[in-house]
């Protein structure tokens, strides 16, 4: 796990999504073993209540559960139910908003097609 802090957000927040983006990779697989809010706080350098508190987010979302004893697993379908809420995410966080954008500078949406294909063949 990598994790560069934010100061600008909450340090559980970054622990869940750092979670969930781990999910999402591949790296925490369903029904696999989450590290412990103890793990946590050792490795992030952070209170195990606050390492708790981003692990409980994701236990509130029915991402993680608890098995009494044993430790936080990811649930079955977690997968599938992150990636769709980072598309939705995605799509009100950048896709409005470049539209909106492309709008006031009277770029097309084929123009707009076009530079997004642009972009990608460069990151290929």
């Amino acid at each position: 796990m990598n994790l560069t802090m934010d100061d600008s957000r909450p340090i559980f927040v970054q622990i869940a999504e750092r979670i969930e983006n781990d999910i999402i990779d591949g790296g925490l697989p369903e029904e696999s073993q989450v590290p412990s809010t103890n793990q946590f706080a050792a490795f992030y350098q952070i209170n195990p209540a606050t390492a708790a508190k981003g692990v409980n987010l994701l236990v509130d979302q029915g991402i993680l559960y608890k098995k009494r004893g044993i430790g936080m697993f990811v649930a079955t379908g977690a997968r599938s139910r992150l990636v769709e809420q980072r598309k939705e995410q995605f799509y009100e966080q950048y896709v409005v908003a470049i539209v909106m954008e492309a709008k006031k500078l009277g770029i097309t949406v084929e123009q707009l097609t076009d530079m997004i294909s642009k972009g990608e063949k460069r990151h290929e």
